[in-house]
């Protein structure tokens, strides 16, 4: 038996994880529920609680600060964090005070009952039920998606100017030898972009220990510590055959020569991404130190004029998400594009900056060409080159939001393409994190424009949508309410009738005799 403590002050929060682990662990929990800090820290000084849900961001004592102070009452209790917020800062400091995991919401009820698990499991650990393999899988369980993708992109985009000794420490792999790879899939529709990256997950987590990043444009970015006898051509080989049998697509895997110093990161990255370019239609892992030599200037140019394509669709298209990945990835290949020669680096990215103008006025021809009377007198005085990248970045997602505004009509392209996926799918699971992936934007990102553009959170979008789309079913009268219940993406018909109550002050069975009434 387990004794479960809910935290958050708000309490649809906690009605959704009493639904959801009530259903999935009857008669093995006890639970308990807090609106407040304070609360928590009275019911786990009064209660044997074991396993603790909280939220970071509440009124009075904030999530950590309790954390610390229940800490010091049980060490033992695992402690799972709840957060919109899904930045670095927090998920350390959280793991810091002993968090058990670290989950950014809204948060899908399958990885609510899987976290539940683990969680009990190292209940059982504590009281000594498991051994002492079993308890080191579950801390490696820890890492979250979030930190590993912040990590990729430090190494790849910031290389120089991230301090990655936390991170190694957090991982559990300094000083260890690495490799980076690229793991590319094309012809991928959008909407399958999330269920294909939680597969490459799985064979990568089944397979080796490795820290796996985002989506960046149609490439996922995985770096590879290497324990002692581990052969990384047999590995990627391996793993390659098993994505080629899970997913549908075209796969395509490079992988660096192996490196010891993380410094050189970016430069692994680089290598295994030039690495692809000099495979065939069969995607057959190829490493970035065979065959070299005269080719690596060629191939690292190509990555540059690659990067360089892709920024120019994503600017026509309006694509916030991918001009800023490609704009990145351009300003980053530029220097080893031109042999390390900053000035022609500078006039390529000069170019290419013009190029996107020239973009983003065919999409608005109301563009605003007055900051680009700038572009010429930076280029020309700066002589830091970060400085060049930065701004290059800047104004490139600039001239894309300039084109997007113009497709939209006013509204943000991404909270368009985000509603119109709500609104197409309300009866599926409704994940922030799933449609921040489809969509190509963090988490934290996606739930903040969200806010801005519509005044409402994601969470309470979703539920309106679900709940208006009910209401019109209702009033045709053509299916029963459990079907309505499931078809807007609520299985549980009491959970829905008690939110359809509060949005409308009537059950969904007044609601329907007094509209069918009132249409006699």
């Amino acid at each position: 038996m387990y004794n479960v403590l809910l935290t958050d002050d708000e309490q649809i929060v906690v009605d959704s994880l009493t639904m959801i682990l009530n259903k999935n662990f009857e008669g093995q929990i006890t639970l308990f529920s807090a609106s407040s800090g304070t609360t928590a820290l009275e019911l786990a000084r009064s209660n044997p609680i074991d396993i603790i849900f909280m939220d970071i961001h509440m009124p009075g004592m904030n999530g950590l600060e309790t954390i610390s102070l229940i800490k010091q009452i049980n060490p033992n209790i695992v402690i799972i964090i709840l957060s919109a917020y899904d930045q670095f800062q927090y998920a350390q400091e959280a793991i810091n005070l002993g968090a058990f995991k670290y989950l950014t919401k809204p948060v899908n009820r399958n990885l609510i009952a899987q976290t539940a698990r683990e969680a009990m499991n190292a209940v059982d650990s504590a009281r000594g039920k498991l051994d002492d393999n079993i308890e080191l899988r579950q801390k490696l369980s820890v890492v979250s998606t979030m930190v590993e993708s912040d990590f990729i992109y430090s190494c790849v985009f910031n290389n120089k100017g991230t301090d990655f000794s936390e991170y190694l420490n957090y991982f559990g792999v300094a000083g260890l030898p690495y490799f980076f790879a690229c793991v590319e899939i094309t012809e991928l529709p959008s909407e399958k972009r999330y269920d294909v990256y939680v597969k490459v997950r799985d064979v990568l987590g089944s397979k080796c220990r490795c820290v796996t990043g985002s989506f960046m444009g149609d490439r996922i970015g995985v770096f590879f510590p290497l324990a002692k006898n581990e052969n990384p051509r047999d590995l990627i080989k391996e793993i390659y055959t098993l994505l080629a049998t899970k997913i549908s697509g075209k796969i395509k895997i490079g992988a660096s020569q192996i490196e010891k110093d993380i410094k050189n990161a970016q430069s692994a990255y680089k290598q295994a991404a030039a690495a692809i370019l000099k495979l065939q239609e069969s995607g057959a892992a190829f490493f970035g130190d065979e065959n070299e030599g005269a080719e690596k200037k060629g191939a690292e140019k190509a990555l540059f004029e690659k990067a360089a394509a892709r920024l120019l669709s994503a600017v026509k298209a309006g694509n916030a998400s991918a001009a800023d990945g490609a704009a990145k990835e351009a300003a980053a290949f530029s220097l080893s594009a031109y042999g390390g020669e900053q000035e022609k680096s500078k006039g390529a990215l000069f170019e290419l900056l013009a190029q996107a103008k020239f973009a983003a006025k065919e999409a608005n021809p109301n563009l605003d060409e007055q900051k680009s009377a700038g572009d010429f007198a930076f280029f020309a005085k700066e002589k830091s080159f970060a400085e060049i990248e930065k701004y290059f970045c800047a104004r490139a997602s600039e001239l894309c939001a300039a084109a997007a505004l113009s497709k939209s009509g006013g509204e943000n392209p991404i909270t368009l393409k985000a509603r119109q996926y709500i609104d197409s799918h309300l009866a599926e699971p409704q994940s922030l994190e799933g449609l921040a992936e489809i969509l190509g934007v963090s988490p934290f990102y996606l739930s903040k424009l969200f806010k801005e553009e519509t005044g409402e959170t994601y969470v309470n979008y979703v539920t309106n949508a679900r709940l208006e789309k009910a209401r019109k079913l209702l009033s045709d009268g053509g299916l029963i309410i459990k079907e309505i219940s499931a078809g807007v993406g609520y299985s549980d018909q009491n959970y829905f009738s008690k939110l359809f109550r509060q949005k409308y002050g009537e059950t969904p069975s007044e609601y329907r005799q007094r509209t069918l009434g009132e249409q006699k």
